[in-house]
């Protein structure tokens, strides 16, 4: 991110994004903290563990972007601006490998020596090379020590450090380079499992190619053959047109302009079936394109592609904090010192205040508390779980803003839904075909069909769709009129077809008893009636409808599984047409004739009866409600800039069933969370408890530390498979 300048009187107020090496654990983002404490100029700052990022606001007359790469350095570890390349080269992890490999082997070898020195009686030669496995060990762990020693703070590498002089101190060389070994191996599997989590990240991003293949067109007026070239993607820009081959990725955002495929679209909506692509309509960078070639006209660069937008808000997401985050961090700055000071009580209070034992053996265990306190598996449970969630969620076309959001969902028990557009295709479509007067129902359909031929109304469009399907041949009629907000006619052949609403054959007096009895069944079904008169006598009764989705009795099933107790229709359509949809979905409560503040007004009136709601839309006339609800989720945000930015949840496709998914997984993610929090409590007070009684050993907290952040970690990682 290039640092962005605001010039005032006397400051230059600055924000800059950096990438930070070596920051893979909590303890490390604390060591940031403390040393950024003080720094003269400096605004705030948020650190990302699972993004390695750090986002920093500064007074720029006061500080530069160098100098708070020159505090992170202080801090152990390295960073540089997220748009420079970095500058020198960090610890390389093959001599991190080396150095593990070389404390495992000479850790071995001294329990091999120390078994042939208790023949000897000699220990020295054993002691040696157990110093040499705690020296190599110990060589990265010593540094991180040193570093927050300087900052004055006491994390886990400076209680490792300690039990390992205190074990030496106290002649057992064994225990002290098992501890040294064992952490080693430790940090370097929590690191690797750690950035298995981000790669779910990095991942989507790459998604689209690293190059896409440009058509040089010719010049106006010089015609002659056009040729191909491969680009660079970065190098391609919106106006250009590029060739997607048969089975490739289309590299970028555009728009069909020669060709025709069904292009794999689950990369990026999460949609199960191919979807079909003709000229004028629109492709995504990173789906997959079919078996037929398509000419695209690029529309977006790289950088503002929907998969480039989709993967920067799914960063930002999990760089947010969720509030369960936010109380256990707050938690272990309390925990943290309170175990220090238990310990230090462990090692003085029996020998010197009861008089029990001797000094070495509480000395011992109070090492072995110190080591168990660490609570890196409790701080790190919760984002870890997050990200996982989160990134397993995008993979499937639901992009969740972040665990704030998704903390939130689980807590929904009532959701509102939009009707048009959400609960139902929004398009009109003849559902209906009555025929009257012995007129066949092909001729009415063809006769509506000749006189619609020429409108652009969806009503119009729905009866010319019907006609098509139905391989009715309907020429375009003669003299057609339209009649505003009544219908249109025209003359088909040498009769004259009217086509219209209930008002207009009433004005024309073309209505009639049995005409009634069918208006009347139509209307209390909540559909829209559409009537075709043929010199001056009523032929027919079309009815229109805007079907419901195919999923949407299921979804409403789905959700009332996953916890919900209350689903709401509301929608500004007239209150026949609601009882019809609430009845067929089966949803509990409907309100109808809404305007937009009154969607507001319905929301507000949910939360008060069930507390926390959600609210389903298109983002459009949605907008107020979804905002005013505690989770926005909006449909077929894909092709939506303004959706993508301002829901909570976006579901990139237009399928109901992602809506029960986000649920499900929402739910999950909370229970996997307090999965890892009673993971990490359980293990270190049972193993506190160990240490204080004498049972545990150095070897044993170390294992039960660590063993604690990986299972979690683990546990966290199934979220990004889940269903």
């Amino acid at each position: 991110m290039i640092p962005t300048v605001t010039c005032t009187v006397c400051e230059l107020h600055a924000e800059s994004t950096f990438k930070v090496e070596g920051m893979d654990c909590r303890e490390e983002v604390a060591l940031l903290e403390r040393r950024f404490k003080n720094l003269p100029g400096l605004e705030d700052f948020s650190a990302d563990l699972m993004g390695q990022r750090l986002h920093v606001k500064y007074d720029a007359a006061k500080l530069s972007a160098s100098a708070i790469a020159d505090a992170v350095a202080d801090a152990g570890m390295r960073a540089w601006l997220e748009h420079e390349e970095p500058i020198g080269t960090g610890p390389q992890p093959r001599w991190r490998q080396l150095l593990v490999w070389t404390s495992g082997v000479t850790f071995c070898a001294g329990l091999l020596v120390g078994a042939v020195g208790s023949v000897s009686a000699s220990p020295w030669p054993a002691r040696l090379v157990f110093a040499i496995s705690i020296a190599a060990g110990g060589a990265l762990t010593a540094r991180k020590a040193w570093t927050a020693l300087r900052v004055r703070s006491l994390d886990i590498n400076v209680l490792m450090m300690i039990a390992a002089a205190g074990a030496v101190a106290l002649g057992q060389w064994s225990e002290a380079a098992a501890v040294v070994f064992l952490f080693a191996i430790a940090q370097t599997l929590e690191v690797r499992t750690l950035e298995r989590a981000r790669h779910a990240i990095r991942a989507l991003m790459n998604l689209a190619p690293a190059s896409a293949l440009v058509r040089d067109e010719a010049a106006p007026g010089k015609p002659g053959p056009m040729e191909e070239r491969r680009v660079d993607i970065d190098l391609v820009r919106p106006g250009m047109l590029i060739v997607v081959r048969p089975g490739e990725k289309i590299p970028l955002d555009g728009d069909v302009e020669a060709g025709e495929s069904a292009v794999n679209q689950a990369p990026i909506t999460g949609e199960s079936l191919p979807v079909d692509k003709r000229p004028g309509d629109g492709v995504f960078a990173g789906t997959i394109n079919g078996r037929g070639a398509l000419d695209v006209r690029v529309t977006r660069e790289r950088r503002d592609t929907t998969l480039a937008r989709i993967t920067h808000l799914v960063e930002r997401a999990q760089a947010q904090r969720a509030p369960t985050q936010t109380l256990v961090e707050r938690f272990a700055r309390i925990y943290t010192p309170a175990v220090i000071a238990l310990a230090a009580i462990v090692a003085i209070g029996p020998p010197v205040v009861l008089g029990l034992g001797v000094w070495h053996i509480w000395v011992y265990r109070a090492l072995v508390l110190l080591v168990v306190s660490c609570p890196c598996a409790l701080v790190i449970s919760t984002p870890v779980s997050i990200v996982a969630a989160l990134a397993g969620a995008a993979r499937r076309g639901v992009l969740i803003k972040g665990g704030m959001h998704l903390e939130r969902t689980a807590r929904v028990r009532c959701i509102a839904f939009d009707k048009t557009g959400t609960l139902t295709r929004g398009t009109p479509e003849v559902v209906a075909l009555t025929a009257l007067a012995g007129v066949a129902p092909d001729a009415v359909i063809a006769m509506a069909a000749s006189v619609e031929r020429r409108s652009e109304h969806p009503i119009a469009q729905a009866i010319l769709q019907y006609a098509v399907s139905s391989g009715v041949d309907a020429p375009p009629g003669a003299g057609v009129l339209s009649l505003a907000g009544r219908g249109a006619e025209g003359l088909v052949g040498s009769s004259r077809v009217v086509v219209g609403n209930h008002r207009l054959f009433e004005e024309r007096r073309f209505c009639s008893p049995d005409l009634h009895v069918h208006l009347s069944a139509i209307s209390d079904s909540g559909r829209t009636a559409v009537l075709v008169a043929k010199d001056g006598q009523a032929v027919g009764v079309i009815a229109v409808a805007d079907r419901v989705r195919e999923a949407g009795r299921d979804t409403m099933d789905l959700l009332r599984r996953q916890g919900v107790e209350h689903l709401v229709l509301l929608t500004g359509d007239n209150e026949a047409t609601a009882r019809a949809i609430a009845g067929e979905l089966g949803v509990d409560e409907f309100h109808a004739d809404l305007l937009p503040e009154e969607k507001v007004a319905a929301i507000h009136d949910l939360r008060r009866r069930f507390g926390s709601v959600a609210m389903v839309g298109d983002g459009v006339n949605d907008a107020p409600a979804l905002a005013t609800a505690d989770v926005g989720i909006v449909m077929g945000a894909a092709g939506s800039d303004a959706a993508l930015e301002t829901a909570d949840v976006a579901l990139m496709a237009d399928e109901l069933l992602k809506i029960p998914y986000a649920f499900r997984l929402s739910r999950a993610t909370m229970r996997n969370i307090r999965v890892n929090l009673a993971i990490s409590l359980v293990m270190k007070a049972a193993f506190m408890v160990a240490a204080v009684a004498g049972v545990a050993t150095l070897w044993m907290a170390v294992l039960a530390d660590t063993g604690a952040s990986l299972i979690v970690i683990a546990n966290a990682l199934r979220l990004l498979r889940a269903d």
